[in-house]
């Protein structure tokens, strides 16, 4: 049996803020949604990334002749505590996704650290070896490969095992569960890849009601994985446990979709597509690369994939990010698909021509 719902406001594409955006940062606009659901889905989304989403790190550190953590080492400036606490700061990215053994599995990294007095020379007296001397090409990337472990200020050949693993959240050193070596030191593990969540809920406009909800998210990452990553796989793991409740469904539900939702929209998409470019305030070279190549208006500008536009004559990457930034502000881009409003690159000019026609015997009634 079916029970009909209402019809509910979904978003039908995510935005990132361009500006923004960097390797470890990035700002998403989602909308719209009903009322509420902003709060929902973005406080769902910010626990699950801060709290959910796994990463590597460094278990454990053995080097050769070394057997506790607090005590001095020859040859080299720093003690073993502060070793370790350099150690808890590397950054490892795991490689080989696809078709991996069990991630979680413990895999040993080991190194022959070979300083000779030719390093130390060069170095004015001491070598600083860094998460890349210990590392190398192993199973995983070094985000920070110039992070900073130890200084070395005497020849000397030690053999160095590292124990990395993938997890989630913070394991002290008491939680780990493996097989211990003799001389081995077992560290706190933060696994979380994500630094800061913010998420605010704005109200935004849907025809001519404008308490509908515009989700904004902010996520910072320490580089184990990317932003959109992270907001991907939380993503997938809400979807992941909600799926439980399929189960014990009753009734299924058909929710409206709301027929004139497309035609209130097809206007709305019609009226910015109808703009000419010169109302758009390009600058002149924009302007007239757009002028050689016949397009008059955003809706002609819209059909074109971006690869395209770059093969326009004297039509540079300076003027294709210039209007993407200007189509970003009136909620379009470049390659739309418009097949939901039975607009293509065929027919945009005539829909334009005939939309123009429909607006101007209207005025004249």
């Amino acid at each position: 049996m079916s029970v009909k719902y209402g019809k509910f406001e979904m978003p039908e594409r995510i935005k990132v803020d361009e500006a923004t955006q960097t390797a470890t940062f990035a700002r998403f606009i989602v909308e719209p949604f009903e009322r509420g659901f902003g709060h929902t889905v973005g406080n769902a989304l910010r626990r699950i990334m801060l709290a959910s989403l796994e990463a590597p790190a460094i278990l454990s550190v053995r080097i050769e002749g070394i057997p506790h953590e607090y005590m001095a080492v020859e040859g080299i400036i720093e003690d073993m505590t502060h070793i370790v606490l350099n150690l808890k700061g590397a950054l490892l990215r795991r490689l080989n996704e696809a078709g991996e053994i069990d991630p979680r599995q413990i895999r040993t990294i080991t190194r022959t650290l070979d300083i000779t007095q030719d390093m130390l020379d060069s170095g004015r007296g001491e070598y600083k070896v860094t998460l890349k001397d210990l590392v190398g090409d192993a199973d995983f990337e070094a985000v920070n490969p110039d992070h900073h472990i130890f200084s070395v200020t005497k020849p000397m050949v030690r053999r160095i095992d590292l124990k990395v693993a993938v997890d989630r959240g913070y394991v002290p050193s008491e939680r780990h569960v493996f097989e211990k070596v003799v001389d081995e030191i077992v560290i706190d593990s933060a696994f979380s890849p994500v630094r800061l969540v913010n998420y605010y809920v704005e109200n935004t406009r849907v025809g001519q009601d404008t308490d509908f909800d515009r989700l904004i998210v902010e996520i910072k990452t320490d580089g184990r994985v990317t932003p959109v990553e992270a907001i991907t796989f939380a993503a997938q793991i809400g979807i992941h446990h909600f799926k439980v409740f399929e189960g014990i469904s009753a009734h299924s539900i058909l929710f409206d979709k709301g027929e004139s939702a497309v035609n209130r929209d097809r206007d709305e998409v019609l009226q910015k597509l109808a703009l000419k470019i010169d109302e758009i305030e390009l600058s002149v070279r924009s302007t007239n690369c757009l002028a050689n190549a016949n397009i008059s208006t955003i809706g002609e500008l819209v059909v074109m994939p971006e690869s395209e536009m770059l093969r326009f004559r004297n039509f540079g990457k300076k003027s294709l990010t210039e209007i993407k930034h200007k189509l970003d502000e009136l909620g379009l881009s470049l390659g739309m698909d418009l097949s939901k409003y039975g607009i293509s690159r065929d027919n945009i000019k005539a829909i334009i021509q005939n939309y123009l026609d429909e607006k101007a015997g209207s005025i004249e009634v």
